[in-house]
């Protein structure tokens, strides 16, 4: 399973610049539930484009989070305002975000506090996965506010907590951007960004 894995996030493994970082992301893609690869982004479609519904298309809307982090990275004008470590500790954070969106183990629905689970998931695992903690303690920052303002359960309770930082506005911008029905990533048979 590993080795497929491994093979399913080569392109993303390649958007890490540092070589244990890299280690690191993959080891985290490897301790994720199966479910991670194969359930859709959302039951009702109401917050994800076509490609991110149905089989696997939470593994897609994951992998266009992360494309659309890096292909803003790239552009000098907003990449200059980030160190190498914090751009690849973003991209690194933009593919697992919903790693635990069904919870562990895992339940039918998303579970609102999904950012919190996978942020103290990266915290509670750091030696497993290879962080030191200031590092996880950064991906679980940017991780646990990816939602953005959408902050209140379904009962109406605050259980989420807000973007304060750049580099939490940055994650939740690209997450954003992945759950637009008008922005089309375009993804080939074997789950990979075809473009």
């Amino acid at each position: 399973m590993n080795e497929e894995r491994e093979e399913l996030f080569l392109d993303e493994l390649s958007y890490i610049k540092n070589d244990d970082y890299a280690d690191a992301l993959l080891n985290i893609i490897n301790m994720l539930p199966e479910y991670w690869l194969h359930e859709a982004a959302s039951s009702t479609g109401k917050y994800h484009p076509e490609y991110a519904l149905n089989e696997a298309g939470l593994l897609r809307h994951s992998k266009a989070a992360m494309r659309i982090g890096f292909e803003l990275l790239l552009d000098p004008a907003i990449g200059n305002k980030y160190t190498d470590r914090e751009k690849d500790l973003m991209l690194m954070s933009l593919l697992v975000h919903d790693g635990l969106k069904l919870g562990l183990p895992q339940e039918k629905y998303t579970r609102f506090d999904h950012p919190i689970l996978m942020g103290n998931f990266i915290i509670d695992n750091r030696d497993e996965i290879g962080l030191n903690e200031e590092d996880a303690i950064f991906m679980n920052d940017v991780i646990k506010t990816h939602m953005g303002p959408w902050t209140k359960d379904y009962q109406g309770n605050e259980v989420l907590e807000s973007p304060k930082t750049k580099y939490q506005n940055f994650v939740h911008m690209c997450d954003y951007l992945a759950s637009r029905k008008c922005i089309i990533v375009p993804f080939d048979e074997e789950n990979k960004i075809s473009v």
